[in-house]
């Protein structure tokens, strides 16, 4: 059975998440797609051959979805995805999954009922998925120690450039680096954090952070440290990651590629390498638990833990003080 989708939110990650679902032919078929611009919603539906929308309320009564994702940027979200669930939809809601702690609790609570996933998709990067069976299996031992980060020089979307719809450059951009520490080290106690716009204010209408840093406490000890900027090299995203465990080091060029280091004993190095494409494999999981009736790898909840952290780290530079969660 072909899984029917809807997209919500036809700019360029739902054209991420387009051609994905055209990867998974057999599993699911994109069927509609809904925007606020007429225009533009009409191009991508064309480009796709599938049927445009601007109410949602009515692709939801005529396009018969089985799954619907939802590519929103952050700000834009107003009960869609609750009217989603309410309907007996699947869903998968791009990251951040909101602004705010309220909106993103509506979200997993109407989502109880349906299977819904959160689209950080580094979780299932071949190098992530290795780290997290050798985890699994003993062999590293706990992680006591990760550190993070994402530079990168873009204007991004105009929205993006607003603090107030995007969140800021922690809430966006360093979020996916954030949520990989959580999936390491589980949720920190405290945050500490820093973030200025140092290189962008001259360009009107940009008033989001461009450089970040923080630092991630744990009762046990443990320790997260991660940084951002969006004034590094033009052209190039360079988010990388190291992972240190009791017997095992992880250095991660990115979710696919890493050198994974025994530490314990004799010292051996593992070269993982690979080219999966995590937009086509979270959809995958996706369907495969949508068949299966079981949970999927990184659910809705997901979405919700890890923004607690990220709006704790903002608020946390706001006023320039170490913030517990």
């Amino acid at each position: 059975m072909s899984l029917r989708v809807g997209l919500l939110g036809p700019g360029g990650i739902g054209a991420r998440h387009a051609a994905a679902v055209g990867q998974l032919g057999e599993r699911m078929t994109l069927v509609a797609c809904c925007g606020r611009d007429e225009e533009r919603t009409r191009a991508f539906a064309s480009r796709f051959g599938i049927v445009a929308y601007t109410d949602f309320g009515r692709m939801l009564e005529e396009a018969d979805l089985d799954l619907l994702i939802v590519a929103l940027p952050p700000f834009a979200h107003s009960g869609e995805v609750e009217m989603a669930a309410q309907a007996g939809i699947n869903l998968l809601v791009e990251k951040p999954i909101a602004l705010d702690l309220d909106r993103a609790r509506s979200m997993v609570e109407a989502a109880g009922s349906v299977v819904a996933a959160c689209g950080f998709m580094y979780r299932f990067g071949e190098a992530v998925t290795r780290w997290d069976a050798l985890s699994a299996a003993g062999s590293t031992g706990p992680a006591g120690h990760f550190s993070g980060s994402f530079h990168c020089n873009a204007l991004h979307a105009p929205w993006w450039r607003e603090r107030a719809k995007s969140g800021g450059q922690i809430v966006e951009q360093l979020i996916h680096i954030v949520d990989m520490a959580r999936h390491t080290l589980g949720m920190p106690q405290t945050v500490y954090a820093r973030a200025e716009n140092l290189f962008h204010r001259a360009v009107p209408g940009y008033d989001s952070p461009d450089v970040s840093a923080m630092i991630l406490g744990y009762d046990s000890g443990a320790v997260g440290v991660l940084h951002a900027s969006n004034a590094a090299i033009p052209g190039r995203w360079s988010k990388q990651w190291q992972i240190i465990a009791e017997r095992m080091t992880g250095i991660f060029a990115d979710f696919n590629t890493a050198e994974l280091v025994h530490t314990a004993g004799e010292v051996q190095s593992e070269m993982v390498t690979g080219d999966v494409d995590p937009f086509v494999a979270q959809l995958a999981d996706l369907a495969e638990a949508i068949a299966e009736r079981r949970s999927q790898r990184v659910p809705l909840s997901d979405g919700l833990e890890t923004l607690k952290i990220v709006l704790a780290a903002q608020r946390s530079a706001d006023e320039r003080r170490e913030v517990s969660l």
